[in-house]
């Protein structure tokens, strides 16, 4: 009993974690992307920022958030570096920036492993947070960078999780969502489908919520 007490007052003594999760968006930039696309992704995402209860999550937890956008081999591009949520205006202002950002790259192959290594990589700069996850989208199956098996394992053993946002094409079958079922994400983590990027603010909006409410199986 008196163990028992003794764990406990150390537990509350303990400092809490400046941060509950380190979210890394990795978005597809690649040559199947065009600029009205493209435009979608952007926009969707500051959408999603300033929904009202993802905005309060992303402050109440001190979420940290980062933006990258990748394409082919050697290919990937910090557009927002790691930022914490700390206020509504810190969420207000990344929406802003989210909403502003330039496309990276154009005229490129689709290379989601040499994305995921690179996304893991940023991490050795976020800052300390709970959960570390990566929210991988995109509208292609690879032409380049190779097999993802490998960047999957890497992510499995530094503890990250790894979500996958399929844009399907409509009335085009499931090709990207179960490529990325199969072969992206980690054990811990989940796939949703966008049907077209028409629909990519709304599926952002339900996957960002699920990936900051801590609900990743």
């Amino acid at each position: 009993m008196l163990r028992a007490f003794c764990l406990c007052l150390a537990l509350l003594a303990a400092p809490a974690r400046a941060c509950e999760t380190a979210l890394l968006l990795a978005m597809d930039v690649s040559n199947s992307v065009d600029a009205a696309e493209y435009r979608l992704q952007a926009e969707g995402l500051a959408s999603a920022l300033a929904d009202p209860g993802i905005a309060a999550i992303l402050v109440q937890d001190k979420v940290a958030l980062a933006v990258m956008q990748w394409a082919g081999d050697g290919r990937q591009q910090m557009s927002i570096g790691w930022v914490q949520m700390r206020s509504a205006e810190d969420v207000t202002r990344l929406a802003a920036r989210a909403r502003a950002m330039e496309r990276a790259f154009v005229l490129s192959d689709t290379a989601p492993a040499s994305a995921l290594h690179s996304a893991i990589d940023r991490f050795a700069a976020a800052p300390d947070c709970t959960r570390h996850v990566i929210d991988v989208s995109g509208d292609g199956t690879p032409n380049a960078g190779g097999s993802t098996g490998a960047a999957r394992q890497r992510a499995q053993r530094a503890g990250i999780t790894v979500n996958g946002l399929a844009i399907e094409a409509p009335g085009r079958g499931l090709a990207i969502t179960n490529f990325y079922r199969r072969a992206l994400i980690t054990g811990d983590g989940f796939v949703m489908t966008a049907r077209g990027h028409r629909s990519f603010a709304e599926t952002l909006r339900r996957k960002m919520l699920r990936e900051i409410s801590r609900v990743t199986g």
